[in-house]
This record gives structure tokens, sequence and C-alpha cells, in this order.
């Protein structure tokens, strides 16, 4: 995969750009995301904040807690709801892009499953990607 990657969600009105590639996949199973994504995980790869912009749109952010008290803060197309990326307060150098609006990946490997206490009956998680019951430390982004 080439070092820059750009994407947008279905309707386009917001695309971003990253100046870094990805490699890994982080599927989180929060249990009140379920419902906003209407799916039983969200998938998302971490990234450097400097290595990140929004190059069109506005997305909208909410302040979301977490279960071990840390502050979420998900930015969300206004027009649609759906997930753009978020940012940890505790862990603000990186954010975490949604998989699903990357141009182009083909290449991407889940590395790690978290909140896994709280995944759906019929989601099966494999137990070599790491699986986590609640959060856990920050993942550093691969460099190279």
């Amino acid at each position: 995969m080439s070092n820059a990657i750009t994407g947008s969600h279905h309707s386009g009105m917001i695309r971003h750009n990253t100046s870094q590639s990805v490699e890994m996949i982080i599927a989180c199973h929060r249990a009140h995301r379920h419902k906003p994504l209407r799916s039983g995980a969200s998938h998302s790869t971490p990234v450097p904040v400097i290595a990140f912009s929004i190059t069109a749109g506005a997305p909208k952010c909410f302040a979301d807690i977490a279960d071990s008290g840390n502050t979420l803060n998900p930015f969300f197309c206004d027009d649609c709801g759906s997930p753009i990326h978020g940012q940890r307060s505790k862990v603000h150098q990186m954010v975490v892009i949604t998989v699903g609006i990357i141009d182009g990946i083909n290449d991407l490997k889940l590395v790690m499953n978290i909140s896994a206490k709280d995944a759906r009956p019929r989601i099966v998680t494999d137990p070599a990607t790491g699986c986590h019951a609640a959060n856990r430390r920050a993942v550093r982004s691969v460099s190279r």
C-alpha cells in the first residue's frame, strides 16, 4: 500500500487524506456502538494526528465517556451520521480512522479486538488477534 491514502464516506461530502500508510485494523465491540453502526463492531485503524487531515467537509463531534472514564470523541457526518474518525482524550496524538471510508484497502489485517466482553453472540472473535475484555493501552501506529 502506498504511504498516502485517501477516503470518503458514501456521499463523498467529507473526505480525508492520511500521509502515512495503514496496516492494521482494531475491532471495537462496545455495546452502545452496535445500534448506531448497525453492526456488531466498529473497525478502525490508528494513525498519528499529524498524518491525518480532513480535505473536504466538516465532521461533527460529540463527547462519549467510556467505561474506563476516558473521553472518546467520535467524528461523524452531520448529514447522514456515518462515522469518520475518532480520538481519545488521553491519546490526543493519535486518531482512529473508520476503515470503511478508506479508498482502495485490500491488505489490512485485523490485529486486535477490544471491548470483546460486549461482542454480540454471533460475532466470532479470533483469539489469535488479541482479545481484550475492555479497552487497552494505546496502540502505536507502524511507521516506515
